[in-house]
């Protein structure tokens, strides 16, 4: 029998449909959490194959462009994980700015459709 899945869902602002039914159905045991606080203690116990996480840029960070950075900071020390975004289009060239120091898996724009995450997944494989 195959090793377990996991999946870490981070909704901090949210918007989108709930796709944990869709992750349950790729095999993906999940665990959603609410504020990347709690995300960040989720990925050091859980370790998950997958991260779904949401770019929310915040111009008053001095150091950074949002609090995916903390997450890519602890999420670069398990270089299995694949980690897909989503975000908003007027937020994409600070999102492309990330994308040049750290290799999503996959990035969404919203609106957020079942078909791109299914996609992903299936990648995934």
């Amino acid at each position: 029998m195959g090793a377990e899945k996991s999946l870490l869902s981070i909704v901090e602002l949210g918007g989108y449909p709930d796709f944990v039914p869709l992750y349950k159905r790729y095999g993906y045991t999940t665990r959603v959490v609410f504020s990347m606080r709690k995300a960040l203690v989720a990925l050091k116990k859980l370790k998950p194959d997958v991260v779904v996480a949401e770019f929310n840029y915040q111009s008053d960070f001095r150091d950074r462009t949002s609090s995916l950075e903390s997450l890519i900071a602890v999420a670069q020390q398990n270089p299995q994980m694949h980690l897909i975004v989503f975000y908003e289009h007027e937020y994409a060239h600070q999102l492309d700015k990330l994308c040049e120091r750290y290799r999503f898996f996959a990035t969404f724009q919203y609106p957020i459709e079942e078909a791109h995450i299914q996609s992903a997944l299936d990648r995934l494989g």
